[in-house]
């Protein structure tokens, strides 16, 4: 069976020359409608792209990377052993750097008040008040047990309630009911100077930051996104980094059931809710976090970076252009990012995985120990060198150069040698784990049933790290973070607590283990004002006897070092040599 092909009209040269006009109108249209693109957070600022294009020859055929952030090829890369990258091209200015509009006489309360402001607390009470009031409602009259209690909080109990969160961070128990414990061996009676039991679990029960009648369903964080943004913000208008910078994930520990929760094998807290934080490398200073909710995360998309180098880009976005240089993990590196990076003015360096899109073919694929191979495309340097395992290193900042570490090879006695990139990026990144210890020390995020209370309590623990940061700066003291901690703790309390009254009643204080034991001596009881010589207290063996019918007795002698009434006689022998009195 034959076909026939349709014969096909002549064109005069003019319909030809009028055809390719009106093509060339309609490629213009539309590349033009294509390069508006999506519109960035109000929040964020983004720089125009450059137009220019760095040329190189590769082999006698000319290649072209475009500095607009193109996606970059396997192909266009060479070997070289010379070969310094043209870097971001901006000078960078550090006359701005540090804290901005520190205040007059810098205190420790003064610097945590930059971040956990009198009105963000406010707006705490506020929201906490009114969702006490709405579990009222929705409880039952007969199940309302401390509830029913409820009395609306303020600014001053707050911001006790914080300190309160802060200390149990450094006083470790099992459970919270163990801080108000009267057992002799798990005792600390500050906490209860601050709240009552009661009083403290209802100020953690109540706790909110949104009304849940106006919820954004198409928001998973919405129930914390505005204490989470204005406490981020915080963050970036309070400090204005220095040149480098370091973009890396952390993780707060969370086990239970949730939506949001990420598993990262390499970190000790293997699951729970991942955070992209940009810092200062430093001085260690978290300028600003995003936290991952998959496809829904609250960052721009860019179509050739995908998901980790839109993170870098969006985390980046105010400092673009600036002459900074920015450090990354191999979740985020990628030619095709570092050349975006590179269009807008920023350097960047980073450990790399083999396989990423762009990367070049090494030649050298049984390497041994200290053999190192660099290869080149005109604006970026890629590493592969072989210490204990091969390691692969993008920069756009380093030269192909090998450097001196202090890092000692036990079997010559000399010091190490490795390539420049390498060295910068390990003492670069290994600055920015040093403040993730120091902050791991002293955790405040309690266990509770809520992963958004533990999100602020994070964020709490963030903004401290931070304030101890700009204290630093701005008071130039060799102080520990543990002192600071400290002398913060004790400013709130002087400013913002009242002194709670002694608790009457309540539990009967659990005998001391070494009762039976340690060396016991009969002291008459300290006189007060007001009794005088008639101070009287209750016998601890008549009221709690076992042996014989309990009654209340009234002594005016004790066991100073138990720090129990006790009549002279018999009750004083008994406690001190009966198990069962």
């Amino acid at each position: 069976m034959s076909h026939k092909t349709p014969k096909m009209e002549q064109l005069t040269d003019e319909e030809i020359s009028e055809l390719f006009n009106n093509l060339e109108e309609i490629i213009s249209d539309s590349s033009s409608s294509e390069s508006d693109g999506e519109e960035l957070p109000p929040n964020l600022v983004v720089l125009e792209s450059l137009e220019d294009e760095a040329d190189f020859t590769d082999g006698g055929k000319e290649t072209k990377i475009s500095a607009d952030g193109g996606e970059v090829s396997s192909s266009c890369w060479r070997t070289t052993c010379n070969f310094t990258p043209p870097g971001p091209g901006v000078v960078f200015d550090n006359t701005k750097c540090g804290v901005q509009n520190p205040p007059a006489t810098p205190t420790e309360v003064h610097c945590f008040k930059m971040f956990i402001t009198e009105a963000l607390v406010e707006e705490l009470v506020q929201e906490t008040n009114r969702h006490a009031l709405q579990l009222q409602k929705e409880t039952s009259t007969a199940s309302k047990g401390k509830l029913a209690k409820w009395v609306p909080t303020d600014i001053k109990e707050m911001y006790t309630f914080l300190v309160t969160v802060l200390l149990m961070g450094m006083v470790k128990k099992s459970s919270l009911r163990d801080y108000w414990s009267t057992d002799p061996m798990l005792q600390t009676p500050f906490f209860g100077t601050l709240f009552s039991q009661d009083r403290f679990l209802l100020l953690l029960r109540c706790l909110n930051f949104a009304n849940s009648a106006k919820a954004d369903v198409d928001d998973p964080l919405f129930v914390i996104r505005r204490v989470f943004t204005e406490i981020t913000s915080s963050f970036r208008s309070v400090f204005v980094p220095y040149r480098d910078l370091s973009v890396d994930q952390t993780m707060m520990n969370w086990k239970g059931r949730l939506a949001l929760r990420q598993p990262i094998p390499a970190k000790r807290n293997r699951f729970g809710v991942k955070f992209f934080a940009v810092r200062d490398v430093l001085t260690g200073y978290v300028l600003d976090m995003i936290i991952y909710t998959g496809s829904t995360t609250d960052i721009h998309h860019y179509a050739r970076l995908g998901i980790s180098g839109s993170v870098v880009m969006t985390l980046l976005a105010p400092y673009l252009g600036k002459g900074h240089i920015v450090y990354v993990d191999n979740w985020h590196s990628s030619p095709t990012l570092f050349q975006q990076l590179l269009s807008r003015g920023t350097g960047a360096c980073g450990a790399v995985r083999a396989d990423r899109r762009g990367m070049p073919a090494f030649t050298n694929n049984n390497m041994t120990k200290g053999q190192m191979e660099f290869q080149e495309n005109g604006t970026q340097l890629a590493v592969k060198w072989c210490d204990k395992r091969e390691v692969h290193v993008l920069t756009t900042v380093h030269a192909s150069i090998m450097a001196v570490s202090q890092k000692v090879d036990y079997t010559t006695g000399e010091k190490k040698m490795m390539p420049l990139c390498v060295l910068e990026y390990n003492k670069k990144m290994g600055a920015v784990d040093k403040a993730d210890i120091m902050k791991s020390f002293v955790k405040c995020a309690r266990k509770t049933t809520k992963w958004y209370k533990k999100i602020f309590f994070y964020m709490i623990e963030t903004a401290v790290l931070n304030s101890f940061i700009v204290y630093r700066q701005l008071a130039g003291k060799g102080m520990t973070s543990l002192e600071f901690r400290m002398n913060l703790m004790r400013g709130l309390l002087e400013e913002y607590s009242t002194p709670r009254n002694p608790p009457k009643g309540g539990r009967p204080a659990s005998d001391s283990p070494l009762r039976l034991t340690a060396r016991h001596f009969l002291s008459d009881i300290p006189q007060t004002e007001l009794q005088g010589r008639s101070t009287r207290r209750a016998c601890k063996v008549c009221i709690s006897s076992k042996c014989r019918a309990k009654k209340r007795r009234s002594t005016r002698y004790m066991c100073v070092a138990c720090n129990i009434a006790l009549c002279a006689t018999p009750c004083f022998e008994e406690y001190h040599t009966l198990k069962n009195y």
